[in-house]
């Protein structure tokens, strides 16, 4: 593709070998940045049709299943707002004890204002088993085991509770979710993620690490 771009480039400049110095850089210049912007919308649509491959088929029933599954992480996220306006602000000049303080205080306030969460309050049976059966569909017997291969194997050492409400020990010890589970995975946003403990899917608080909600037997 470079080649091609070059060759267009010379040719343009022998058709205006005529023109000034400057009026021929500056056709020149415009010349690359048409062509590389070409390479790199080209780019963009290759990327994009990998992403959309890798997306599963989603039926009415499941769409509706997400549909509600979004809801229930957007009520989370409002629940999770509110309770961060009211945390203690840092400023440019906060003291380390103050960051730690401030970050105390959102972690408490939000286990308080979610004492009474439970397992599957987000998990519900429908987008659990939404999950699974699309985990198992979508993956072949080698991308399982190479899956499983990824999780395992890289399982934290230190134990973690499977308790909603309760932080995951350390966030260091974080085992990466691989792209291609989590392209089959329904979107979160920023401030929830997923991550695997064994066999156990979690969605994790990204800020305070707290155990939002959990589901077992998840991975394909």
């Amino acid at each position: 593709m470079l080649v091609g771009i070059v060759f267009a480039i010379l040719s343009t400049m022998k058709q205006i070998s005529s023109l000034s110095a400057a009026a021929t850089t500056v056709v020149v210049v415009a010349c690359l940045m048409t062509a590389l912007a070409t390479t790199v919308s080209a780019q963009k649509k290759v990327v994009d049709q990998i992403v959309r491959a890798e997306q599963p088929v989603v039926s009415p029933a499941d769409k509706e299943t997400i549909k509600a599954f979004d809801e229930r992480v957007k009520q989370y996220l409002k629940v999770r707002n509110d309770v961060k306006d009211k945390a203690p602000k840092m400023v440019k000049d906060s003291t380390p004890e103050q960051i730690q303080a401030a970050e105390n205080a959102f972690v408490e306030g939000l286990r308080a204002a979610r004492a009474n969460a439970g397992p599957g309050d987000l998990f519900t049976s429908d987008i659990a088993q939404y999950i699974r059966t699309t985990l198992k569909r979508e993956f072949t017997g080698t991308e399982k085991k190479e899956i499983k291969k990824v999780i395992l194997d890289k399982e934290t050492a230190t134990p973690v509770p499977l308790k909603v409400n309760y932080p995951y020990p350390d966030p260091k010890e974080f085992v990466e979710m691989p792209a291609t589970l989590l392209l089959k995975l329904p979107q979160l946003p920023k401030q929830v993620k997923y991550r695997y403990v064994g066999r156990t899917l979690m969605l994790l608080d990204t800020d305070s690490s707290l155990i939002i909600d959990y589901m077992t037997n998840a991975l394909p």
